[in-house]
């Protein structure tokens, strides 16, 4: 009988359905198509293993190192590590090229925006078809009179800041979860929101004042930039290089793209 999960050649070196299967422990898949996690696990396997064959043609001999107090790599851990250290080449960005990607950016190197808002929480219950009607009808009270803001707040809200007519003094990026921050980034200041849903409830917020941060100085962020764009080019030309192992390489089995 022709196995269900058959076996896998690279270069004419067989990797069993055992250790695929094993291997596929680790790539999550829906449980409707568990076919997803063998498939993922049969590439990770065939690309170290042609990783380890082109180590060994390279004539390298494993040094595992020590990764971490009392865990030494494997000698196939090894062997990957010292292959990626000779055969990855990442390109050099020059600090004039980085200078250049901050002058057409500035916008990505800002200080964090301060913020000054209200809300009112509306919270989370199995019925929130009901909260936001509820909302929808507390802000229509609103549209017609801004200034009821703080007595609503007092009548409807289950933040604590209720006491304070919902203000909750300032804020700086990461003080809210995401979708509250990205309701304060897109109001004008006196404007209060539409229902905004988080995992808290629905929310009506009104920013009060909001003070953009300045655009870092280049020296500032330097040091960040040096290091994104190296690691960007390290995986560009990891890619690169695993792209060229797979165009040389006769793999049965499975179907890996080297585009």
């Amino acid at each position: 009988m022709k196995p269900l999960l058959p076996p896998v050649f690279v270069n004419g070196i067989e990797i069993s359905a055992e250790r695929i299967a094993a291997e596929a422990q680790n790539h999550p898949a829906p449980k409707e198509k568990p076919g997803l996690a063998w498939k993922a696990a049969a590439r990770a396997l065939a690309i170290r293993e042609l990783m380890l064959q082109e180590a060994r043609a390279r004539g390298l001999t494993p040094d595992p190192a020590e990764v971490a107090p009392g865990q030494v790599e494997t000698e196939d851990e090894a062997l990957i590590r010292q292959l990626c250290a000779v055969a990855i080449t990442p390109s050099d960005v020059s600090d004039a090229a980085l200078h250049a990607h901050y002058i057409a950016h500035p916008d990505r190197f800002r200080a964090p925006s301060l913020y000054e808002a209200a809300h009112i929480l509306f919270p989370r219950q199995d019925d929130m078809a009901g909260q936001r009607a509820l909302a929808l009808a507390v802000l229509a009270e609103l549209r017609a009179h801004p200034r009821r803001f703080p007595d609503m707040a007092r009548e409807y809200s289950a933040c604590s800041s209720k006491e304070n007519g919902g203000l909750l003094g300032q804020l700086t990026a990461g003080d809210t979860v995401p979708e509250f921050e990205a309701a304060l980034d897109a109001l004008e200041e006196g404007q209060i929101s539409d229902p905004v849903e988080t995992r808290f409830g629905l929310h009506l917020i009104r920013l009060d004042a909001r003070a953009r941060g300045d655009v870092l100085p280049f020296e500032v962020v330097l040091p960040r930039l040096r290091d994104a764009h190296a690691k960007a080019e390290w995986a560009r030309a990891a890619a690169q290089f695993t792209r060229d192992l797979l165009m040389s390489a006769t793999i049965d089995g499975v179907r890996l793209q080297a585009a």
